[in-house]
């Protein structure tokens, strides 16, 4: 079990290349990949993305990427053209208006006029880089779900114990369940009896109005439903990737739970049934932090 939230650090620094990354995850309804890393890498994302997605299934991914290349490359050295033209054609035009000054323009100083040579570094994408980002890419995931599965173990303990609570109130209205149908044939009883004072009391219509009664608060069917999701709960935390799963059922313990409030009719089972609603909540904001 994983949770979505975690850190995670790789670092590479060999033959003068020192390159770090780091990823923080935070919730997310599906995996969402943000990458922040200098521009030698802007062509290099898409292989960035699907190396966090073969790890990471859910979430919000930050990946921030930094880089010192201290290796010695050779230089590069251009020239602008159209604009040592451009200076040249200048200088003529001035010869030409001023023909008594000296004439001192030369391959030498045209070279020196600004923007003219222009130099460069040739920094490309290259093996070393790209194995340098993989290896510590990697790093970073694996030290990222080490902290998401000790996370997600300790969410695991957490609604486990929590659905030892929902299964010990789902008992205590499977006991009370049952005396519901005989307390209401005796209230009812009791009333009859203050209205009709001696009058004989019609048993087959008593019977009849505590059978409607019984079948209308009649849980059993709620009861069974809770304690099957309580199995299937404990059985998918055994699983690895259990967040929409879990999502889904704790939906259903929700809907078995407000339907056994409203059908009872009795106040006590109504407490249990807000004491159990109060876990389900608990338990669904832990969900929400599951891969």
């Amino acid at each position: 079990m994983l949770s979505m939230t975690g850190y995670g650090k790789g670092e590479y620094s060999e033959g003068g290349i020192e390159l770090t990354c780091e990823i923080k995850t935070v919730n997310n309804r599906y995996l969402d990949v943000s990458i922040k890393a200098p521009r030698i890498f802007a062509a290099y994302e898409d292989v960035i993305r699907n190396t966090v997605r073969k790890k990471l299934t859910r979430g919000h991914a930050d990946v921030f990427v930094s880089l010192k290349d201290k290796r010695e490359r050779p230089t590069a050295l251009t020239t602008d053209m159209a604009l040592a033209a451009s200076y040249v054609a200048a200088a003529k035009a001035l010869k030409n208006a001023f023909p008594e000054l000296t004439d001192d323009v030369t391959l030498s100083s045209v070279l020196r006029y600004p923007e003219v040579l222009k130099q460069e570094d040739s920094v490309s994408l290259d093996d070393e880089l790209t194995n340098a980002l993989s290896t510590a890419l990697n790093t970073a995931l694996d030290k990222l779900n080490e902290m998401r599965l000790i996370e997600g173990e300790k969410l695991k303990t957490d609604m486990l114990s929590r659905m030892d609570t929902i299964e010990s109130l789902v008992g205590e209205v499977t006991q009370r369940a049952p005396q519901l149908a005989a307390e209401y044939r005796e209230k009812l009883e009791t009333r009859v009896r203050e209205y009709l004072a001696d009058a004989p009391v019609d048993e087959g219509r008593l019977l009849s109005e505590v059978a409607v009664f019984a079948d209308r608060t009649n849980i059993d069917e709620e009861l069974t439903r809770l304690r099957s999701h309580i199995e299937q709960f404990r059985s998918i935390c055994e699983e690895g990737v259990v967040g929409r799963k879990l999502d889904f059922l704790v939906q259903e313990f929700n809907r078995e739970a407000n339907t056994t409030c409203s059908k009872s009719n009795d106040v006590a089972i109504t407490r249990i049934g807000l004491a159990l609603k109060n876990e389900i909540e608990k338990i669904r904001e832990q969900v929400q932090n599951l891969e």
